[in-house]
């Protein structure tokens, strides 16, 4: 068995369940293989600069404090696309020959990157174009990356936005208040769906699933009815006005994101029912937390299994989790493709036939 040097990257936002997935490669890569492991700090951006920023990785580096951190110890970008590379000047410049001959530099054997399905598709871009040896691992709080059933991060964001419901719910009962909750997720509603049914939501608004204003108020006139004196909404960043019209916000970068949707949906349902509205955006809140029991395990199977596949020869592949097992997939079968939530599956019956309101 010939001794390999592999590198390892996070790219794209961070979520829970890196650290201890940057564990598992190195823990299985050296003590497993008798590899060596190099990590490649600020992703793809890391690998432009000369001589290249990275961190040689031992087992001794990590105490089993890595498996609950939150955040990347490698530092990451989700800017700075290497093929259209913003310069000074406003222009973009494609430099990813320079990303290419850096990890050249580095003398490495294979490339994991562990990354959302524009990531990806980055890397595989660039693994196409240098020759390079790659094996991605899924990672994204939304869930919505193809051909896998869980990525990383999204088993802790789902509770986080739990966990805000369920201190939501009795202020709301205090003031008889509606609380509108504003979760992340681009373009896919996995958060909200899965996190409002948990949480007990009266309405989930998601971006698959077209609503009305008008719905979504008889809803909550419904629940005061009742006689129950608060109600809780929670919204997919992503989702639309009834218009059709995307709510961005603009960065200091110039950069735009999605954001605000929860005011938009707060201040309707405060005019067509007369109920006092309350709004929470959980925002980055959900990308910084402890890493869950779940998206721990996943993390170490995902990372243990990567190696596995480097040692195999198996590239541009990705591992993924399906039928409670690992698989590998084609990059191919992922790229430019998306997981959203079904409207006809089981989670949103399941919703439907809890009395949840999609507003539709």
């Amino acid at each position: 068995m010939s001794k390999k040097h592999i590198g390892i990257l996070t790219s794209g936002g961070d979520c829970a369940g890196l650290n201890a997935c940057i564990r598992a490669v190195t823990l299985h890569a050296c003590l497993g293989q008798g590899w060596r492991v190099t990590g490649i700090r600020y992703g793809t951006a890391g690998l432009m600069q000369t001589p290249p920023q990275t961190v040689e990785l031992t087992p001794e580096l990590f105490d089993t404090s890595y498996l609950r951190r939150a955040g990347t110890l490698l530092g990451s970008v989700n800017t700075g696309n290497p093929f259209a590379f913003p310069m000074p000047d406003g222009s973009r410049k494609d430099r990813s020959e320079e990303v290419i001959a850096g990890y050249r530099s580095l003398g490495l054997d294979a490339l994991i990157g562990i990354g959302g399905d524009g990531s990806l598709a980055i890397l595989r871009r660039l693994a196409q174009q240098g020759g390079i040896p790659l094996v991605g691992i899924p990672k994204t709080i939304d869930n919505d990356v193809a051909q896998t059933e869980n990525a990383l991060g999204y088993a802790t964001a789902v509770q986080v936005a739990i966990e805000a419901l369920d201190r939501l719910q009795p202020t709301a009962a205090s003031h008889d208040r509606v609380m509108v909750l504003e979760v992340m997720g681009r373009d896919a509603g996995h958060i909200a769906l899965n996190a409002g049914i948990s949480g007990g939501a009266d309405v989930i608004l998601i971006p698959e699933i077209p609503y009305s204003a008008e719905k979504v108020a008889e809803k909550v006139k419904a629940v005061r009815a009742a006689g129950r004196n608060f109600a809780l909404i929670i919204v997919a960043e992503a989702v639309r006005t009834e218009d059709g019209t995307a709510i961005m916000q603009t960065h200091g970068s110039g950069e735009t994101r999605y954001g605000g949707i929860g005011q938009y949906i707060g201040e309707a349902v405060e005019r067509l029912t007369g109920a006092e509205v309350r709004v929470t955006v959980l925002g980055h809140v959900q990308r910084g937390a402890e890493a869950v029991p779940q998206d721990r395990l996943l993390a170490s199977v995902f990372g243990a299994h990567a190696v596995d596949m480097v040692a195999a020869g198996r590239f541009d592949r990705m591992v993924a989790w399906q039928n409670r097992q690992t698989v590998e997939v084609p990059l191919t079968e992922i790229v430019d493709k998306s997981h959203r939530v079904d409207p006809e599956g089981v989670m949103v019956e399941t919703a439907r036939q809890l009395g949840i309101s999609f507003g539709d």
